[in-house]
């Protein structure tokens, strides 16, 4: 085992920051998490799902971290993006002058994985002078691992098992045990830069730095950025909300197979001290199959393809193999091992235990992640997503075994381990399966066993509205033959299981309503009333606030779901990014920032502009 000892320069700064307290950078293969006060803090290399470089996230002492921000105790941090980009900026206001630390990841747009990333850090002085420290502390290895260190002048190589990271700067580094530190005095307009980069053990060195070249690498990065965004066809009420979770999205998604993951970290806790610090670096059917909608939004017509191709390769994989036809999640390049297991030598976030990398769940039985699978296909193909033929027949022969498979207890959508229920949810998206397969069958001319897909649709429809419903609560509730209420079933009006403004389902939205929304923030669901097999309580989930705010938009109800969708701004970081939660004095809980709550965010101010132009042209 590593041993550390703590930074001397960190007495002034809580060990854990604020979750909502980073800003995310990456090259579309993997990212980083970078604090306001200047800390890489995450970063896994060579993928999102790899060990961890820097972890100090999940053990201040243990996981590793980059720090470079000024000497001066006395500084007031300030954080942004360069506009409509992935580059970080991070500000810090001393009494000697004013820095700035600019950050980001050179975006790699080949469809080949590599193992060289970089993160690139460019000091800049735009008053008085600043002195900057740098630290560098990299743990491999989720920091069980040992690293040897070779020291020049100007650069660094900490060696661990199978990987290299180089350091590289502009001004003189120094020997700190088998870490690094440096510093550097800045005048007005003057700069320095700093680079980590990963690449294997024995792979060639980075060509060498320069502030005049990097200051150009800058601007080739603003403009990749800016770019790419001004496709967008967004023209809505929320542009710089909508364009910030496109951008987090992109970032989220490993281009070399255009799955996306469910966030950037792993082990951040829903309930600070409590048990439910999951692995969410991988990538989910159900958060890429709406990510497919969102995008389309948006008019990401390649996005949304190469996901949907994904999406197709892993249900050809098992089309004629016994068992599952999915799974609910896999890694980026399609493997299905995530086998979990927990870091017992890390403490975990502000003590949350245990750390875990991996994920059990994957093993799980959730139902829904089929009618997720056709949700998204159907939506591809409507603007031109080329569905093949072999792709039709995996496709085809997955709704005939549905059809003899839909009508069994699962875990649900939520991943609880409490045991198999008949979650109404996973039957609400069985019948979207059903029903998208005979969209596609009949748009497309293919092959299908047309009546017996109609056959399973119409009986999920009978039995969901006979034994999912609940006449104390005059609801659609949670699972067969209970009265607990389920956020997840907001997304019935989008899929057209029923009518946004039928009696049913407005019955439905009243009920969660009354029980799951809190001040405008809403509620996966009650653990108390329905034991999840966990300890501990959990926030509001964003996600399911802005489903909230679609369903109640497509109800009709347009002046809450605006009002809802406005104050739920004022939840997000001083960077636009959210976590998976909101705890109960407004901070950010969960992995961060997560996907699911982005994409969310963007179908809600959708359909929430729809609605209002509608209300308007009925006046």
């Amino acid at each position: 085992m590593v041993r550390v000892e703590p930074s001397r320069d960190w007495t002034h700064m809580d060990r854990y920051p604020p979750i909502a307290e980073h800003g995310l950078v990456g090259d579309l293969q993997t990212a980083a998490l970078v604090s306001s006060q200047g800390v890489v803090n995450w970063f896994c290399s060579p993928r999102f799902d790899s060990p961890s470089v820097f972890a100090s996230l999940l053990d201040h002492d243990r996981g590793g971290y980059f720090r470079l921000a000024p000497e001066h105790a006395d500084v007031s941090c300030k954080q942004l993006y360069y506009p409509d980009t992935g580059v970080l900026v991070t500000r810090f206001m001393s009494p000697e002058g004013v820095g700035e630390v600019v950050d980001w990841m050179p975006a790699n747009t080949s469809r080949v994985p590599t193992d060289r990333h970089s993160v690139v850090r460019v000091i800049r002085v735009v008053r008085g002078t600043v002195r900057f420290l740098l630290e560098c502390r990299p743990r491999f290895d989720y920091g069980r691992a040992e690293h040897e260190l070779e020291l020049r002048s100007q650069d660094a190589v900490f060696r661990g098992p199978g990987i290299a990271g180089h350091l590289q700067a502009t001004f003189p580094l120094t020997r700190d045990g088998q870490d690094v530190r440096g510093a550097v005095t800045l005048g007005v307009g003057e700069s320095a830069v700093a680079v980590f980069t990963t690449c294997a053990v024995d792979g060639e060195a980075p060509p060498p730095l320069t502030v005049d070249g990097m200051t150009e690498r800058l601007w080739q990065e603003v403009d990749f950025w800016q770019k790419w965004l001004h496709t967008s066809h967004y023209r809505g009420r929320w542009a710089e909300m909508v364009n910030r979770s496109a951008i987090t999205i992109k970032l989220l998604t490993y281009h070399p197979t255009g799955a996306p993951v469910a966030a950037a970290t792993m082990g951040l806790p829903e309930q600070v001290g409590g048990e439910r610090n999951w692995d969410y670096r991988y990538s989910w059917v159900r958060d890429g199959a709406l990510s497919v909608r969102a995008l389309l939004d948006l008019g990401f017509a390649e996005e949304a393809s190469a996901f949907t191709k994904w999406l197709g390769d892993r249900m050809r994989d098992r089309a004629d193999l016994p068992g599952e036809r999915l799974q609910i999640m896999y890694r980026v390049d399609g493997d299905p091992h995530l086998t979990e297991e927990t870091l017992d030598h890390w403490e975990g976030y502000r003590g949350s235990r245990p750390v875990r990398a991996g994920n059990a769940a994957a093993d799980q039985l959730q139902l829904d992640i089929y009618g997720e699978a056709l949700y998204a296909l159907a939506e591809g193909t409507d603007v031109g997503v080329e569905l093949g033929y072999h792709g039709w027949k995996g496709l085809a022969r997955t709704l005939d075994w549905l059809s003899d498979h839909w009508d069994r207890p699962d875990e649900g959508v939520w991943e609880t381990r409490g045991g198999r229920k008949d979650f109404t949810f996973s039957r609400v998206m069985c019948w979207v399966a059903f029903d998208r397969g005979m969209r596609l069958a009949t748009e497309l001319s293919r092959p299908a066993d047309i009546p017996r897909w109609r056959d399973a649709r119409d009986a999920i429809l009978e039995q969901v509205m006979d034994k999912g419903w609940s006449e104390s609560e005059q609801a659609l509730v949670q699972h067969y033959g209970g009265d607990v209420l389920d956020a997840s079933l907001l997304l019935i009006p989008r899929v057209g299981f029923l009518s946004a403004k039928s009696p049913g389902w407005l019955s439905t939205l009243d009920a969660m309503e009354r029980k799951l929304v809190s001040d405008s923030l809403v509620y996966r669901y009650d653990p108390a009333a329905s034991p999840d097999g966990l300890r501990g309580a959990e926030g509001t989930f964003s996600l399911c606030t802005y489903l909230y705010v679609d369903a109640l938009a497509r109800a009709g109800r347009v002046r809450p779901a605006r009002y809802t969708f406005e104050k739920m701004h004022t939840y997000a970081n001083h960077v636009g990014l959210f976590a998976e939660e909101i705890g109960p004095s407004g901070e950010q809980l969960g992995n961060f920032p997560q996907a699911f709550t982005h994409l969310s965010l963007i179908m809600a101010a959708s359909t929430l502009d729809e609605a209002i132009e509608r209300q308007r042209q009925s006046r």
